[in-house]
């Protein structure tokens, strides 16, 4: 019967070549969205489960509040991990580690020495740390390896990389430096494969801070008010123990011993406890390897493959239903020869598994060239190796079997249900079902417009929101401005000078400015600031932004009242903005120069010396915030170079001179350290990156739609002028005009997209003014955007039907009736 089942599915295939090409090309674009998106999906979901009761594992960050705004950090205090491991009960298990950041690592070796700069997955731990997450150990023991001061475990590629060709029994005892840290090789550990944020490479003995001073100082192990994210700490719970219960006794430790600062002045500082799970979704407190996904985005991706994927379901039902006349008499006779309605609607859903079945295959060969094209969205690591992973074989085992009943069902239900009396009578076209099929196919069609001229409209307004985001005036100049950052390792105040005095003598240099982030970056600092006038007090967080007299001039940042910075105002005077001004009760700029804001970053008393226009600190996701530009003599803060450059001649190459001689100066004053540059206008294009993914994502979604739903509107015009060929034939030869015959073939089907676009304009409006929310100055959402989604895919429906109905309409008539 099965035998049966395929032959005449092929045959029916052979009979009906074009139609099964779009079947399988809309269900082949479908599925390989919904394929790709799943790998990305399934990728992001599975990071760190695979740790032995990963559910009993969290992270301990702290939350702040200044003044009702919040704060996150992902690390704790020095003394905290200590503490718990003395004084919580319920942890199973425990352990810290401190991230080293940008650590230079050296191999000896008898006569040269290996060097490997700027290493940023080195920490410092103990053993706890291997009880708490899975290592396979290749080399040496978790019990005693970080035992003893001065001692470090490496990874398996770590490990190569540092000693290639050695064996890793032979690797322990080798030597490996760490800045000044020299340590001893007592572990080897495999590589971890699967998805992790704990790519760390280099664990150094925790002991080891005994026996060097500088690394104990970084840890801060007695200062119970710094956090930072270099801390961090880890823990396991105790089986049936609540994390609210771990919380109390950790908050109690911290106000017992920090009582001023866990709690004062309306601020709060507490520790939380955040799942395992949750770590890789949540941005507030950061990740490890910078990258921290967004579990609303991932949905988003979902929905859009699953609006993609029912389209070329859509397509599938219509044209199978539409075809039901063609394939009547079939039915009637299999149905007179003894064929139940179960073996025919068997049959159709075999028809439809296989189309499915070689969809699946298409998806699954271009999968690889799929991820390729997006690898500037696709997640590093998401691979296509389907057969590696059971899980992805598990969802296409499933997809199959959904996407053919949910294609096939209708289809089989509806062609299974025709009468043999009525269709052998060539009867079909008046049945009840062919009636009810035709209401359904129309109902299909408006949705499938729906849905594509949805993602016209979304694509449109995302894009104009973007470019009005780009190109909107900040408030600061951002062309033209090439900034420089120094190694913080090697950076002094006599070399800085002396580098500012090299690029002074380069002709393409307008000006330069010493200081720390540019006024529009994503990275930032404030403080607590209080104004007091005598009646009233106000109080707030107060961004900082330093620079030095040219910092201001470089950005073409406005001077609206008294003077610039100088030199000598590093202790006792800024600039505000005059977002600041107006907040603590000045709107005349003029009136708030020579003020003193009190408890300046803790209890510094400092003057106002002048008041600057606003410009947007951050993307206009963010709204102005009040900030101050201050100078400073602290060399973390003045080791950012701003170079303002010349005009460049159209199609000139001046600023490439500029940057080849930056380079070089800076090559001559730093030799050992990378060139770090970038440019300024690049910086703010970064900050719109995930917006500017969503547009890309859109775009395609929006191309893949409109493409799917006309294939589908084709295939329908080829059948529907195939059906009326001799209605064609005698109109024309009654006098009907080519023109007349194409408006008769257009006219329905343009009116289910006039339908579509009724519909979709409001749900469009709604969803894109919820998502403008997000911004806080967005362009309006003006009405020529939906005017011009609804032209453009009546247009384009207009041209897809074109290709046939003209076709009909010039037709011979004599060729369409001779048979009569």
């Amino acid at each position: 019967m099965i035998k049966n089942y395929l032959k005449t599915a092929f045959r029916s295939f052979g009979r009906n070549k074009l139609f099964t090409f779009i079947n399988v090309i809309g269900l082949s674009i479908g599925i390989s969205a919904a394929l790709v998106i799943y790998l990305i999906v399934h990728y992001d979901f599975t990071f760190d489960k695979f740790h032995k009761d990963s559910d009993r594992i969290y992270r301990v960050v702290t939350n702040f509040t200044f003044e009702g705004q919040p704060a996150y950090n992902g690390g704790v205090s020095g003394p905290i991990p200590g503490a718990v491991k003395s004084q919580v009960s319920g942890v199973e298990e425990s352990e810290p580690f401190f991230i080293m950041f940008t650590t230079d690592v050296t191999i000896p070796a008898n006569k040269t020495q290996a060097k490997f700069k700027s290493q940023d997955d080195v920490i410092v731990t103990g053993k706890g740390y291997f009880n708490l997450f899975q290592y396979k150990w290749l080399a040496g023991s978790g019990k005693t390896a970080l035992d003893e001061p001065n001692k470090v475990v490496l990874t398996s590629d770590q490990a190569q990389k540092y000693f290639p060709g050695l064996s890793y029994d032979l690797m322990l005892g080798k030597t490996v430096v760490y800045d000044t840290i020299r340590t001893t090789v007592t572990g080897i550990v495999q590589t971890p494969k699967e998805n992790t944020d704990f790519r760390f490479t280099d664990f150094i003995s925790f002991g080891t801070t005994n026996t060097n001073k500088d690394l104990g100082a970084r840890l801060s192990l007695n200062n119970w008010g710094g956090t930072s994210n270099e801390r961090q700490l880890f823990v396991r719970l105790s089986p049936q123990t609540a994390p609210s219960s771990i919380e109390r006794q950790i908050n109690d430790i911290l106000k017992k011993h920090d009582k001023q600062g866990s709690s004062s002045k309306g601020n709060t500082h507490t520790f939380h406890l955040q799942p395992l799970d949750e770590m890789h979704f949540d941005a507030r407190y950061g990740a490890f390897n910078g990258r921290v996904a967004d579990k609303t985005t991932l949905f988003e991706l979902f929905t859009i493959a699953i609006f993609i994927l029912l389209l070329g379901c859509i397509n599938f039902i219509n044209l199978t239903t539409a075809q039901g006349a063609q394939r009547s008499k079939e039915i009637g006779i299999r149905k007179t020869m003894g064929s139940s309605r179960k073996q025919l609607i068997a049959q159709f859903l075999s028809e439809t598994f296989l189309i499915t079945l070689i969809a699946v295959i298409i998806s699954v060969t271009t999968a690889p060239v799929i991820l390729k094209l997006f690898s500037g969205f696709v997640p590093y690591g998401v691979t296509a190796d389907v057969f590696g992973q059971p899980a992805i074989l598990l969802f296409l085992a499933g997809l199959i079997v959904v996407v053919s009943l949910l294609s096939g069902f209708y289809p089989a239900l509806i062609l299974s249900g025709y009468k043999p009396v009525t269709v052998l009578k060539s009867q079909a076209q008046n049945s009840d079902n062919q009636t009810r099929s035709s209401v359904m196919r129309k109902s299909l069609i408006v949705t499938q417009f729906v849905i594509a001229q949805f993602f016209i409209m979304a694509t449109l307004l995302v894009s104009k929101q973007i470019y009005y985001a780009v190109h909107k005036d900040l408030g600061v100049k951002k062309d033209a401005i090439v900034i420089v950052n120094t190694n913080w390792k090697t950076r002094t105040a006599s070399l800085n000078q002396v580098f500012i005095n090299k690029l002074k003598t380069i002709p393409q240099i307008d000006m330069i400015s010493a200081g720390r982030d540019a006024p529009t970056s994503d990275d930032g600092h404030s403080t607590q600031a209080t104004y007091r006038d005598g009646k009233k007090e106000v109080k707030m967080e107060l961004g900082l932004k330093f620079g030095d007299e040219n910092y201001i001039k470089v950005y073409h940042i406005r001077l609206l009242a008294g003077r610039n910075l100088q030199p000598g105002d590093s202790t006792k005077a800024f600039l505000i903005n005059n977002t600041y001004a107006k907040m603590i009760g000045f709107n005349d700029p003029r009136d708030a120069v020579g003020k003193q804001i009190d408890d300046f970053n803790g209890d510094t008393p400092m003057k106002i010396i002048g008041v600057v226009s606003d410009f947007h600190q951050e993307s206009l996701h963010a709204p102005i915030a009040p900030i101050a530009i201050i100078t400073s003599t602290n060399i973390n803060f003045n080791s950012t170079f701003h170079i303002a450059l010349k005009s460049q001649r159209p199609n000139g190459d001046e600023w490439a001179q500029a940057i080849t001689s930056i380079k070089k100066a800076y090559k001559e004053i730093y030799p050992n350290d990378d060139f770090d540059y970038h440019f300024f206008d690049e910086t703010i294009a970064r900050l719109y990156d995930n917006d500017q993914r969503t547009s890309t994502l859109l775009s395609w979604a929006m191309g893949l739609s409109v493409f799917i739903s006309c294939m589908g509107l084709l295939g329908l015009a080829m059948y529907t002028t195939g059906l009326r060929r001799k209605e064609i034939g005698v109109r024309k030869v009654l006098g009907a005009t080519v023109t007349q015959i194409v408006t008769l073939l257009s006219t329905e089907l343009v009116m289910l997209v006039i339908l579509a676009f009724i519909i979709v304009t409001p749900i469009a409006w709604w969803t894109m003014n919820k998502w403008m929310q997000n911004f806080a100055e967005r362009t309006p959402i003006s009405w020529w955007v939906f005017v011009l989604s609804g032209a453009g895919m009546l247009l384009t429906a207009l041209f897809t039907l074109s290709f046939q109905t003209i076709k009909a309409a010039i037709a011979n008539p004599v060729k369409s009736l001779r048979s009569e």
